[in-house]
């Protein structure tokens, strides 16, 4: 893996395609997937500019899809109330420990129509809430959110969309969600060398919140401050 300074002046691992992408993942634990307040705390701040969406590359937006497949790595919009990012399964449990203890992000209404509904078929789908439900899609994928950021589900796969009499692919995706438990604790997983986990923190809510804001530091190599962490975790 190379390395690429980023606006902080830091040199950091390149993101040049769906392995070296994997790699900085599992490296940080969790990270965001574009720029965000922290800077140079993103995979896209990893990746050198001329690879994304050029005519030959779609470059991390579609290697991502590799990336979920790996079968250890949580994808969805979990960080900065709603936002794209990765993190490890053994450090989304820790998060799963922490979001879940907060009475903001029980599900109510729908979300848990929507949830008894995966329950009971093992995944979800855009279209299918918005049959379920009769909504339309922004409301669907707004729904989807919320309960990506409750941890209540995840990306399960993502699909590549092909068009046109050429059937030609340009970045569109289908997506599926299913529960973090089904995908990281199901036995009949069915990628080569998984290794079934639990998703039940040992730790205690604080324990796990203070986790994450280490695993963070970590990642940063540096300190953030409380309130900046606590936006982008709380």
């Amino acid at each position: 893996m190379g390395f690429i300074r980023t606006d902080d002046s830091v040199l950091r691992p390149e993101v040049t395609g769906w392995e070296s992408m994997l790699a900085l993942i599992r490296e940080l634990g969790i990270v965001p997937f574009f720029s965000n307040p922290i800077a140079g705390y993103s995979v896209e701040e990893h990746t050198p500019r001329d690879l994304w969406f050029t005519d030959e590359n779609l470059g991390p937006w579609d290697w991502k899809i590799e990336c979920v497949r790996s079968g250890d790595i949580a994808y969805g919009k979990f960080l900065w109330g709603g936002k794209a990012s990765f993190a490890r399964a053994d450090v989304y449990r820790e998060l799963i420990n922490w979001r879940r203890s907060l009475p903001k992000y029980s599900p109510t209404g729908d979300q848990q129509t929507v949830l008894d509904y995966l329950a009971e078929h093992g995944s979800v789908s855009v279209p299918e809430v918005r049959q379920l439900l009769g909504v339309k899609k922004s409301a669907a994928d707004a729904l989807l959110s919320k309960l990506q950021m409750q941890t209540r589900i995840v990306t399960g796969d993502i699909e590549r969309v092909y068009r046109g009499p050429a059937l030609t692919y340009n970045g569109w995706q289908r997506c599926s969600f299913c529960s973090p438990e089904a995908l990281f604790e199901d036995e009949d997983f069915p990628f080569p060398g998984y290794v079934p986990r639990s998703m039940r923190s040992s730790l205690s809510p604080a324990e796990s919140l203070d986790f994450l804001k280490e695993t963070v530091r970590a990642a940063c190599g540096r300190e953030i401050p409380e309130k900046l962490l606590m936006k982008m975790l709380g």
